[in-house]
């Protein structure tokens, strides 16, 4: 699994940048008619191999969001990107009716992805990646399984280890 769980210091949060997926207005009928508030989902990175995606829920926009971005930082998790750019090898991972795959590029084909994964990608700090939406393009459902696929990236060095190779042949078999 090439994703960690880092303890997050109190200076991190300053020079993370975060960018807002979707916004809903959801609706709650009670005895008097119906209550309305918002959804929002969120997706924070550092743009260096940091991500973490966040919901919140508020009767106002701006406080759904403060809690969407806290969510997100709470939820962070280290992707490992193969020379800063790009992905190490493809991946492909579904979520309940969404399914994506994530494919690593060549230098200068920047991101090729719809939507909201564009926007994981982009805080994520990579270059050069090709991604595919098969399913439901529904937000959440998308992201979740972007991150799903995250979890089964494995790092040159899990590769290394399960081929019983050094991870400097690992890599330039690429």
């Amino acid at each position: 699994m090439s994703v960690d769980k880092k303890p997050r210091a109190a200076h991190d949060s300053h020079d993370l940048s975060e960018l807002l997926v979707s916004v809903r207005r959801v609706s709650k009928v009670v005895k008097g008619g119906r209550r309305f508030s918002f959804s929002v989902l969120v997706v924070v990175g550092d743009e260096k191999g940091r991500v973490g995606c966040g919901m919140g829920k508020h009767a106002e926009v701006s406080e759904a969001k403060i809690k969407a971005v806290n969510a997100a930082k709470k939820s962070m998790i280290r992707v490992y990107l193969r020379e800063s750019r790009t992905l190490h090898h493809d991946v492909e991972a579904k979520f309940c009716a969404s399914r994506v795959v994530l494919r690593s590029a060549r230098v200068g084909t920047g991101i090729i992805a719809g939507g909201s994964v564009r926007a994981v990608f982009e805080v994520l700090g990579v270059q050069d990646v090709v991604a595919k939406i098969i399913g439901s393009s529904n937000p959440h459902s998308v992201i979740y399984a972007v991150f799903a696929a995250f979890k089964n990236m494995l790092s040159p060095k899990q590769v290394a280890g399960k081929r019983s190779r050094k991870v400097g042949e690992v890599i330039e078999n690429r």
